[in-house]
């Protein structure tokens, strides 16, 4: 089983959207576990009075972070593999079925991301850029399914492409992989930015694998709930990483100027322009 993972702290308008696409394209069986960091907004706990009954709402006497909240629902959800969903974005149709599948593929597999709009080298149309917010996110999950519809045969499994880490807006992490390599380092990257590519590192070096899913897509605004406490990528993160894998920024590097799914991204993207074409009056 999967258990979705989404901490929260103020931002009540993309947490409201957030959450409506989150009930509307997950199936109602799917355990929801809700992490309110001790929001300030009190738009925050009206939203989460109105969420699904069987969804699980934790409220935090204090603000402990955004890798204190991950970590404390990567515990809470044990043993079932778990995502960790960003509450500034929106999921799509068959958002959750396309990762699982991704994941069950190979047990090799730590965690995989699905495309997005502002996911750096998970981003789409244009690679490793903040692309502006989509007007219909399900247009672009469905040109992610008819792509990979078209270009994979039925009876061969899928050819992931392998990354150095994976986004953690929206990251589904398999529990065996948790039970080998620990959480989030929550000492070292504090209040955010650094620790899923810190956690992908460690993974990698116990032998696992991370994947892009390119046939799924999660909307992704950035910046909206976590970002106005002054986190951001770069800084004392990135040292820590440079001093713990000398290797990781060539890895990233070789990986975008390799960029392996440029034929597949332009592929999505010819769909994606079709159908907005065609559904144009």
């Amino acid at each position: 089983m999967t258990q979705v993972i989404v901490p929260i702290y103020n931002a009540p308008q993309a947490t409201e959207r957030c959450l409506r696409a989150l009930a509307r394209h997950t199936d109602a069986q799917t355990p929801v576990v809700l992490i309110n960091d001790a929001s300030s907004d009190p738009e925050v706990a009206a939203i989460l009075q109105d969420v699904p009954r069987d969804w699980h709402v934790i409220d935090n006497d204090k603000n402990i972070g955004f890798v204190g909240s991950a970590n404390l629902g990567l515990a809470i959800t044990a043993p079932d593999d778990a995502v960790l969903l960003n509450a500034d974005t929106e999921v799509t149709e068959g958002w959750l079925p396309a990762l699982e599948a991704c994941l069950a593929s190979d047990p090799t597999i730590a965690s995989t991301s699905p495309l997005t709009n502002h996911g750096e080298i998970a981003s789409i149309p244009t690679f490793c850029q903040c692309n502006p917010y989509p007007e219909d996110p399900n247009l672009w999950a469905r040109a992610c399914r008819e792509a990979s519809h078209s270009d994979h045969a039925s009876d061969h499994p899928p050819d992931w492409t392998d990354v150095p880490t994976t986004i953690g807006f929206c990251m589904l992490i398999r529990r065996r992989a948790l039970d080998a390599v620990g959480f989030f380092d929550e000492a070292a990257f504090g209040r955010g930015y650094g620790e899923e590519n810190d956690w992908c590192q460690r993974a990698i070096g116990h032998g696992f694998r991370h994947v892009l899913c390119d046939r799924a897509f999660v909307a992704h605004e950035g910046g909206a709930s976590f970002g106005p406490l002054g986190l951001g990528p770069g800084g004392e993160a990135m040292a820590i990483l440079r001093e713990r894998y000398p290797r990781y920024e060539a890895d990233v590097a070789r990986f975008i100027e390799e960029d392996p799914l440029a034929e597949r991204r332009q592929r999505i993207v010819e769909l994606y322009r079709k159908t907005t074409h065609n559904r144009q009056p």
